[in-house]
């Protein structure tokens, strides 16, 4: 859902302005995006921004009646199919599209957690934290539960059995961002 919202307004996107451009490559700022932009933005067809804006709108209440239908969604971020569409970071801005679809924040965090376990078949493996699950946890300092975006606010990340502290996530974001400077 983050990606559509970029597709039908990529020519309104100014990814310069985004505070998480630190992390993508610099050749995708300067090549693959703007690239992107003049290709997408030239199969549009001619209507106007704020028609496009209505569409996007227009999208979500679809998602939403969907949703409330009973239609199952799954989180995913098309990552790095887009102009401003950033690793990690679009996951995020899926789950906060799927609130302003008008899912509560648990059902927009289920899409990512749990629905992918009950799609695949795994529930017995994955979607839950029990005894005997498989799970890579993230730790946070605030509930998302209260506002999506509190899943930024990742202080520890338990993968694969290794635990990760704040520093060490401070240390590979800095490490992030000299590779995504570099390429």
């Amino acid at each position: 859902m983050f990606w559509e919202r970029g597709q039908w307004l990529v020519d309104n996107i100014d990814f310069h302005k985004d505070p998480d451009l630190i992390y993508a490559a610099h050749t995708w700022q300067t090549t693959l995006w703007p690239s992107l932009q003049k290709s997408i933005g030239a199969s549009l067809d001619t209507d106007p921004l704020a028609t496009r804006e209505r569409f996007v709108l227009h999208e979500l209440g679809i998602v939403h009646r969907l949703q409330a239908a009973g239609v199952p969604f799954l989180a995913g971020t098309d990552t790095p199919a887009g102009v401003d569409v950033i690793p990690g970071i679009s996951l995020h801005r899926e789950l906060e599209r799927f609130v302003a679809a008008g899912f509560t924040p648990l059902q927009a965090l289920q899409t990512a957690t749990l629905n992918p376990a009950i799609f695949f078949h795994r529930r017995a493996d994955f979607g839950s934290v029990e005894p005997r699950k498989l799970a890579d946890l993230i730790l946070l300092d605030r509930n998302p539960l209260e506002d999506i975006r509190n899943t930024r606010t990742i202080s520890a990340v338990i993968l694969d059995g290794r635990y990760l502290s704040k520093e060490q996530l401070e240390q590979l974001q800095a490490h992030l961002i000299k590779l995504a400077a570099e390429r």
